[in-house]
Parts: structure tokens; C-alpha cells; sequence
């Protein structure tokens, strides 16, 4: 009985001593080194399951085109709302100073005060009144502003968006006006020719008020993309204005430019405690509140459903995995046998999954930035190709798709992809580090 147990104890021994020289084998250096080195070789190994292969080469190209179409759809959004805030802002103002009843008596003061504040570059005054435009038969209600010509450009880029005439040709005395482009094609008006103004405040004579009526003469047509301001807008210099709605020396208010547009809130903060008097300052994140915020809505859900092409594809990687634990579980179990322990092959097989992951990204990534960058090349192509037009200028005033590419907005979807990739990797490799090397070897 006593030689049985020495003799087993012998070979106990020497099973040991023999076994031990292999497990330095695997990770004698780092055991990250031969967990990365493994985990690449299944990626790139030619499997005898080509089903397998396949998967996984649709999660890696689901993702790569998830990723690239979330780059390009948010860069196109960044574009619309870049193009609408430029067009909405060469009308609007920045921050816009009135007084009470809508009249500004020492509008020069004022101008100062708000100057003096850092963020503000220009100031400018103008007048807001409503009036009648008539051409022959045609009648129109617009929105008259009397401007300064050489502030106004200081302010605002209707210069800029002019079609025909020039915005510094409206003079003093002069009674010219500048009209919209869709205001002047309701009313068949060209230039040089006049049009009759009709304000709402009138003349009281012995058979009544009467409306003032008063003959300009259109030297200028502008055109911004907005029909708000194209169908509804007329400019006049500041003298005229004032002299038509009997204004005497008074404005409607003063318009404000900033250095930084997204600072018209605090700007119209610090101007409320310093300017002293019966003021409204408002900001143009309230006046077209309604516009960006439509947008910025629209972006958002955009990116939530096209986040879902993405979760798609990379959680096609938990079946790819799946599918490998299976047909790999010989390997993992001689690996335990060699002594890898269960966190170790979880590793083997996270690194699988992340570098389909990756790579998915990093395409997706080059071919989205690319895409995003060369988009007014692409899509004038594939509307030739197709002898379509995406953005008809009959029905839209921004007839090209403009992108405005985002490093910030870039970042965040390889982010969420690599996340989205990692967490789909779970799973499978916690199966895998849950083989039983006795089970696996069973049949084998």
C-alpha cells in the first residue's frame, strides 16, 4: 500500500515537472502579448467556417456604414443651420435695443453706452413700421425699416445679397427704396420705376384721417433665401422713414453686431443692468428661437436613428462571436489546459470583436469625412447621373446642400461606435471564458 502511494506520488512529481515547461511558453514576456497575438491570428485566419467570415464582414461594413452615414447626415444638418442662421442673420441683428412704444429718442447715446461693451462690434439705428406697397393694380402689406446705408453694413449683410442696385444709393431726400426679390416679382416692379407707399398713420383733414401716401423709386433688389424677409421686407433711408411716419428725430431702436453671435444672451444681460431707462433689448435667440430650435430638434433625432444602423452592425459582432466561441472551443480548452486562465480568453475574444470594431470605424470615419467634405461634388454628380434634382430652386431657397464638418461631432460617433463595438464583445467572450476544457474534449 505504501509503494502505491509513493509511486503515484512519483508520478505526480514528474507529470508536474514535465508540465511545467509549457506554461512559460504562453506568456513568459506579457500575458497581454500572446492574448493580442492570439486574438489577431483568429481574426485573420482563414476559418473553416465560412459563414463565420461572412458575419463578420458585414458587421465590420455595417458599421463602417453606419458610422460614415451619421458623419455625413450631421455635417449636412451643420450646414442647413449654418446657411440659416447667416441668411436669417444678414437681416436680423445680433441684439436689438428699442424704447418704449417702439420709439428711441437719443438713439447716438444709446449707440454709445451699448458700444462700450467688449462683445460688440457695430451699432445701428433704424426705424419698423408697417405700410402699403402699390404698383398699377398690385397691392402688397410689407415691412418698411429706414436704415443708415453705411451703419447698416456694419451690422448686417444685405449688401451683400443684393441682385440688382447697391444698398449705399439710398440717400436722404432721394425717397428711393430697396425691395425684396419676391415683394418686387409680386408687384411686376423693376428698377427705376415707382412704387407708392401708403403708411397707416394719417392725415386728419375735415373729411377725415386720410392715409399718407408717398412715391419711391426702386433702386435696389435684394435676395437672402428667406421668404420672410424676400416677400416682406422694403428698406428706405432713416431720413425718409422718418419723415413719412412723422418721427421727428426719433428711431425704432438700435441693432447691434457681435464678435461672438453666440454670446447675444449675456450681451443683453450686461446691457439691461447698464443701460439706464425704458428699454427692451432682446437677443435674436428669442426672436428665431422657433427656427434653430426646429433644427437642432431635427438634428438630434436624426443622430438617434441613425445611432440604431450603427447598434445594428455592431451588435452583429454578438453572433459572429457566438458562432467562433463554438467553433473554437477545442482551442480554448487546450489553452486552459495549458493554464490561460478564464479572464485571458475573455480577452482573446474581446480583442476580436474591438478590432472588427475598429476597423469598421476607421472606414467609416475616412469615408464619412470624405464624403461630408466633397459633398457639393457629389451630389451635382449623382444628380447628373440620375437626372434628378434633390433641391429644386422652384421649391427651395437653399437649392445646394451645404456641410459644415465637425471635429466635435466626428469624435462623438467613433466614440459611440467603439463603445457600441466593446459592448457587444461581452457576451460572447464571457461564454467563451466559461468553457470547461473536460466538456469541450469530450468528443474530440
Amino acid at each position: 500500500m505504501r509503494r502505491e502511494q509513493e509511486r503515484g506520488s512519483a508520478l505526480l512529481i514528474e507529470s508536474s515537472t514535465a508540465a511545467a515547461p509549457f506554461r512559460p511558453c504562453l506568456w513568459q514576456t506579457s500575458p497581454v502579448q500572446y492574448e493580442l497575438m492570439i486574438g489577431l491570428r483568429y481574426t485573420r485566419a482563414k476559418r473553416r467556417n465560412h459563414f463565420i467570415s461572412f458575419i463578420s464582414l458585414t458587421s465590420m461594413l455595417g458599421i463602417a456604414l453606419g458610422v460614415a452615414a451619421l458623419i455625413v447626415v450631421l455635417s449636412v444638418m451643420n450646414g442647413f443651420q449654418k446657411e440659416l442662421r447667416s441668411r436669417i442673420l444678414g437681416v436680423a441683428s445680433h441684439v436689438q435695443i428699442s424704447g418704449a412704444g417702439d420709439r428711441l429718442a437719443d438713439w447716438k447715446t444709446v449707440s454709445e453706452m451699448a458700444a462700450a461693451h467688449p462683445q460688440v462690434q457695430a451699432a445701428a439705428p433704424y426705424v419698423n413700421a408697417q405700410a402699403m406697397l402699390s404698383f398699377s393694380s398690385v397691392v402688397r402689406g410689407t415691412l418698411v425699416r429706414g436704415i443708415l446705408p453705411e451703419l447698416e453694413q456694419k451690422v448686417a449683410e444685405l449688401g451683400n445679397h443684393m441682385v440688382a442696385g447697391r444698398l449705399d444709393a439710398l440717400k436722404a431726400g432721394e425717397f428711393g427704396i430697396v425691395l425684396g426679390a419676391e415683394l418686387a416679382r409680386a408687384l411686376a416692379v423693376t428698377m427705376g420705376e415707382r412704387v407708392t407707399l401708403i403708411a397707416p398713420q394719417g392725415l386728419v383733414t375735415p373729411a377725415g384721417v386720410l392715409p399718407r401716401v408717398k412715391q419711391f423709386i426702386v433702386i435696389g433688389i435684394f435676395e437672402v433665401g428667406m421668404f420672410e424677409y424676400d416677400s416682406g421686407l422694403a428698406l428706405v433711408h432713416l431720413e425718409d422713414a422718418q419723415r413719412v411716419y412723422q418721427m421727428d428725430a426719433n428711431v425704432s431702436g438700435v441693432r447691434l453686431k457681435l464678435a461672438d453671435l453666440f454670446a447675444s444672451r449675456e450681451v443683453a444681460r450686461d446691457l439691461v443692468t447698464q443701460l439706464k431707462g425704458d428699454f427692451f433689448i432682446s437677443d435674436w435667440t428669442r426672436s428665431h428661437a422657433n427656427f434653430f430650435r426646429a433644427v437642432q430638434i431635427e438634428k438630434n433625432v436624426m443622430f438617434i436613428i441613425l445611432t440604431l444602423i450603427v447598434a445594428v452592425a455592431a451588435f452583429n459582432i454578438v453572433s459572429t462571436l457566438v458562432m467562433m466561441v463554438t467553433d473554437k472551443m477545442p482551442d480554448i480548452a487546450i489553452l486552459r489546459t495549458l493554464g490561460a486562465t478564464p479572464g485571458s480568453i475573455m480577452k482573446i475574444f474581446i480583442i476580436q470583436g474591438v478590432l472588427i470594431g475598429v476597423i469598421g470605424t476607421l472606414i467609416g470615419v475616412a469615408g464619412g469625412v470624405a464624403l461630408a467634405v466633397n459633398i457639393d461634388v457629389v451630389v451635382p454628380f449623382m444628380e447628373r447621373l440620375l437626372q434628378v434634382q434633390f433641391l429644386s430652386k422652384d421649391v427651395y431657397y437653399i437649392s445646394e446642400l451645404p456641410s459644415d464638418l465637425q471635429r466635435s461631432d466626428v469624435l462623438a460617433i467613433a466614440a459611440m461606435s467603439l463603445v457600441l463595438s466593446l459592448a457587444a464583445t461581452l457576451y460572447p467572450s464571457w461564454r467563451a471564458s466559461q468553457v470547461l476544457p473536460a466538456e469541450a474534449l469530450r468528443y474530440e
